[in-house]
Formats: C-alpha cells, sequence, structure tokens
C-alpha cells in the first residue's frame, strides 16, 4: 500500500504501509507483564529447557522467580533507571533474570560472554552499570569491576552474592519492599543492548517497555489462538543479543511455547536437540544451515524425526543457491528471513499464516512490511524519498523506534530525523507486491557468522601498534561465515613484524570472533579527497591479489 503523505515543508513522501490492519498495543503493561500475561494458566508447562542438561523451569516458577528477583533487586537498592550488566552464555535462567530485572524497573544490558574483559569493561562503564549478574566461569572477566556482582550456578565465591540465596532472600524480603506495579511505566527504560549502529563504535540502544511491547505486537500479528502453548522454539541465538531475549525469549513466553536452550552450536547437539526436543522454529543463523547441507553428520540422524516447521535466519544475507540446497534436504520446512536491527528490532518478516490469507513473500526477499510500521526508501544524496522498486536507504517510522543512543545525542540525531524517522544504513527496495529486498549496506559493518564486526575498532586496535602507521579493515565474502574481517596494513620502515605477528597481536586484544583472518602489508590506503578510507577499491584490491596468490600456490 503506497500513501504519498504531505508533511510541514510540503513535500509529497512515498510511504509505505502494511498490507495487514494495524494492531492494538496494550498501553498499561509492562514488558514482563505483557510477557507472562495469563502464565498461571500454563503454570506446569515447560517455558525453558536445556538442550544438554535438561534443566527446566516451567512457567509457574518463571513467574514466582521473576518476582523474587525483582524484590531481591529492590532491596538490594536497585532503583528505576539503574543499568544491570548480564554476562551469561544461555541458561535456563536467563529469561528470569532479563524480566526480574525489568519488573523491579531496571534496564537490562546483555554483554557477551565471549567478549576480552576490556570490552566488558568498557560496556559496564558506558552503561554506567550499577549491578552485574554472571556464572563461575566468566566471573574472572568481571572481578576487577567496582560494582556489586551476582553470580549464577552451585559456586560459592566469598564476597560474591550468590543467586539461589539471593532469591530466597526475596522471598524474606516480604511486603515492606518497593516492588509496585504503579512504579514501572511503559515509557521507563527496560533495556541497554549494545550495537554499532550506522557507524563503527559500539553505543547503547535505549528501549523502553513501549519499544518491546510494540515490536511483539507487530512482529506476532499472525500468531492465532490455535497457536499458544503449541510452539517449541529453538534457543541457539545468544541472549544477549536483542533478536535472542526480544523475538526468542519474549516472543515464545508471550505465546506460552518453550524455549530449548543450548549455549553452544555443536551440530550433533544440535541435531539431537531438534529431535529429542521436538522444536518446531529454530532462529538460527546462515553458516548453521550451511553446515545442515554439506555437513555428512547430518546423515547419520533420522530426519524423518523432525518436528522442524520453520527455520529463520535474520542476521546475515543468505546466499540463493544456498536457500535452495536446503529446502531440498529439508522439504517439509519453510525457510523464513528476518529483518530487523536493534535500533527498532524486528522490521519486516517474510511469513505470515497462508490460511489466514497471509501471503508468503518471495524467496530472499527480507519480507513483507509488519503491522503498526511505516517505511519509506531514500536517496542517500538529496534524502528525497523513492517509489516503489527503487533502491534507497531504508527509513522506518513506528512506536517501536529506540529512545535513541545513551548519552550520545550527535549519533542519535544522525539516525533518527526530526520526522521520527530511524534512518537503518541499509540500502533497499520494495517490489509491487509489497516485499522487501535488501541489496547493499551503507554502514560498513561486516556481519562475521552473524556477529557484527566494526572496522573502526579493528583499525584504531591495529593503529595502536608502534609498527604500524596507517590500516584498514574491510569485509571479504568467505561461504562458511558470510563475512571475514580482513585488514590492509601500512607498516613503517624498519618494522620487522611479519604479517601473522601483526593478526596475532589483533587476536589478543579482541573477541574470538573480531579476528583479523586476511592481512596483507600495503605502501598506502586509498582515501577519498575528505579523507573516508575507499573501501571498496580496497576489498576488490585483496580479492585480486588473495586470487594471484591462490593461482601461484
Amino acid at each position: 500500500m503506497e500513501t504519498p503523505i504531505k508533511h510541514s515543508e510540503d513535500v509529497d513522501e512515498y510511504v509505505f504501509l502494511s498490507k495487514y490492519p494495524p494492531v492494538s498495543v496494550p498501553d498499561d503493561l509492562t514488558l514482563p507483564e505483557f510477557v507472562l500475561q495469563d502464565a498461571e494458566l500454563y503454570a506446569d508447562n515447560v517455558a525453558f529447557a536445556e538442550a544438554v542438561s535438561g534443566k527446566s523451569y516451567t512457567y509457574g516458577e518463571v513467574v514466582r522467580d521473576t518476582r523474587r528477583f525483582a524484590k531481591a533487586l529492590s532491596s538490594l537498592g536497585l532503583r528505576k533507571g539503574h543499568v544491570v550488566l548480564v554476562l551469561l552464555p544461555n541458561v535456563a535462567e536467563y529469561g528470569i533474570v532479563a524480566l526480574g530485572i525489568m519488573a523491579a524497573g531496571g534496564v537490562f544490558s546483555g554483554a557477551n560472554p565471549a567478549s576480552h574483559p576490556s570490552e566488558i569493561m568498557k560496556q559496564a562503564n558506558a552503561a554506567n552499570a550499577k549491578l552485574i549478574v554472571t556464572n563461575g566461569p566468566s566471573y574472572e572477566k568481571v572481578k576487577d569491576l567496582e560494582q556489586p556482582v551476582i553470580v549464577l550456578g552451585d559456586e560459592r565465591i566469598e564476597g560474591v552474592t550468590n543467586w539461589d540465596e539471593l532469591l530466597e532472600a526475596g522471598d524474606r524480603a516480604g511486603a515492606g519492599t518497593r516492588f509496585t506495579k504503579e512504579e514501572v511505566l511503559q515509557s521507563d527504560l527496560c533495556a541497554l543492548p549494545f550495537s554499532s549502529g550506522t557507524t563503527g563504535i559500539s553505543k547503547g540502544v535505549m528501549l523502553t517497555h513501549r519499544n518491546l511491547v510494540a515490536n511483539l505486537c507487530s512482529s506476532l500479528f499472525s500468531v492465532g489462538p490455535e497457536m499458544i502453548g503449541e510452539v517449541t522454539t529453538l534457543g541457539l541465538i545468544p541472549f544477549f543479543h536483542i533478536y535472542g531475549i526480544a523475538g526468542i525469549c519474549c516472543a515464545t513466553l508471550r505465546n506460552k511455547g518453550k524455549v530449548v536452550v543450548m549455549n553452544r552450536f555443536d551440530l550433533r547437539t544440535f541435531l539431537n536437540a531438534l529431535i529429542t526436543h521436538e522444536v518446531t522454529f529454530a532462529p538460527i543463523v546462515p553458516p548453521i544451515i550451511l553446515a545442515l547441507v554439506k555437513n555428512p553428520i547430518v546423515d547419520e540422524f533420522d530426519l524423518s524425526k523432525l518436528k522442524l516447521r520453520a527455520v529463520m535466519t535474520a542476521a546475515a544475507p543468505l546466499a540463493p543457491e544456498l536457500l535452495t540446497s536446503f529446502e531440498n534436504k529439508f522439504p517439509g520446512v519453510q525457510v523464513q528471513e528476518a529483518y530487523g536491527l536493534t535500533e527498532h528490532s524486528c522490521i519486516t518478516l517474510t511469513h505470515g499464516d497462508p490460511e489466514k490469507g497471509h501471503h508468503t513473500a518471495k524467496k530472499n526477499s527480507v519480507g513483507f512490511i509488519l503491522p503498526n510500521l511505516e517505511l519509506k526508501f531514500i536517496d542517500p544524496d538529496t534524502g528525497c524519498s523513492l517509489p516503489k522498486n527503487t533502491p534507497g536507504e531504508l527509513c522506518v517510522r513506528s512506536q517501536c523506534v529506540m529512545q535513541g543512543y545513551y548519552e550520545n545525542k550527535e549519533a542519535t540525531n544522525r539516525t533518527i530525523d526530526k520526522h521520527g524517522w530511524l534512518h537503518t544504513g541499509d540500502i533497499a527496495y520494495i517490489d509491487d507486491d509489497g516485499d522487501i529486498f535488501v541489496v547493499d549496506r551503507i554502514k560498513e559493518l561486516i556481519k562475521y557468522k552473524g556477529f557484527q564486526v566494526a572496522p573502526a575498532e579493528l583499525e584504531a586496535i591495529l593503529l595502536t601498534h608502534s609498527s604500524v602507521e596507517d590500516a584498514a579493515v574491510v569485509p571479504l565474502p568467505d561461504e562458511e561465515a558470510g563475512e571475514i574481517p580482513a585488514a590492509c596494513v601500512v607498516m613503517n620502515p624498519n618494522a620487522k613484524e611479519s604479517e601473522r605477528d601483526i593478526m596475532d597481536y589483533v587476536a589478543s586484544n579482541v573477541a574470538q570472533y573480531k579476528k583479523v583472518r586476511v592481512l596483507q602489508f600495503v605502501d598506502t590506503i586509498p582515501k577519498s579527497p575528505s579523507g573516508k578510507i575507499m573501501r571498496r577499491l580496497l576489498k576488490d584490491k585483496m580479492m585480486e591479489n588473495l586470487g594471484k596468490h591462490i593461482s601461484n600456490t
């Protein structure tokens, strides 16, 4: 549906709306209240189960422990708006931790447990975190931070609050605590995930209860009453990622399904979990689809036992030939692609419910516009909006748009304009049927196995090496990872280090997924007159050099 809309400056705009009618969004429920609504009717159903250990929580236990944790946090002095940094792998308690923080009026900020301690410190400082929740293995990474720490698990660490003991204390904290409904409003912040946004360095994305409730209402619009209590979702995508906590944990809790929790990908464990837990919906990243298509391990399993109805990929684009091979090998399984970003959460979906007359979007599109959203595509140079079938920067406006980047007005103003449009930095177009295709990224982020790697961050690290004079990092295509970080480096004339030495130097300062995988020494880094690195030129040159290298070996 296309509607030219007049703005105050009297400019005609091409604005695209969803084909589906608006959905109502409750305006008096916090995110924990919304997702746990009617949970008592499903008290004995399993909400979270760990694939490997079998540890599980029922809906009754999730409600009880969310309440106990919220009370305990209040009694520890957590106040509305305080940020709690959560450094955990995917564990059965993760959803309870996040919802408890939000129910107490706090702000949940998930961090990657694979991060280097210096990266965790940066996030804790940038978020002004007042408290940290972690487990035994990750405690080492946060023990030197100034904030109090709560540790999950059986291990007791001196001077550190244990999760189980804290929950028991939460029970004893009785009616006198400040855990009252009036305090937490929909307009309050509830999450502060970190994202590289459309430019380089990681920033805290401010999301309110309203943002996430509205997003769930839009993205779950096609779920009918017959689906409630019937869906089993694979919880493999990291829960510290907004898609993990909102798109998997919260969406499944809202629909009273079960989340099968996995904290790392191993193909046998993955297939075993799909079969034994009868998973019906599996959000995964393209490298896993590649493994399912190509890895001989898959043949050890009886795929006829799968109850899988759909897989979803969202973090990185899927190669068309890979999609075809997957559909041939798993004929009953629908492949859904989605598009979203931390600053908005989900924007488009490729699937509706065909039985309700919802169309299923074309292969390789990222789908149709969700209800309640407005989209437009603008010319990156002129800012004018463009008609259908014309690629431009995708912009979205809705109640799901973040409040801004935490304590970063300048980056916020670059991303959200004065009319409330969020500029995504992605080039896309909408076709005659309302399906959207993402063509390219203005932003230069590298997507390594679905993880965001900011070239600016790696360049900054390279430049701290005494022998490096200049550096540029670009993405190179890679079949397994999607893209890999590759660096061109100008060394000073007296340098003795090898290319491998410089790669090792970066590796010792970053999380594993951010490592530079290819590095070439060059004489100069090509730059535009304004000083911007000419990345496309560099990328082509590196591909050419690699090609020569391969043909010479």
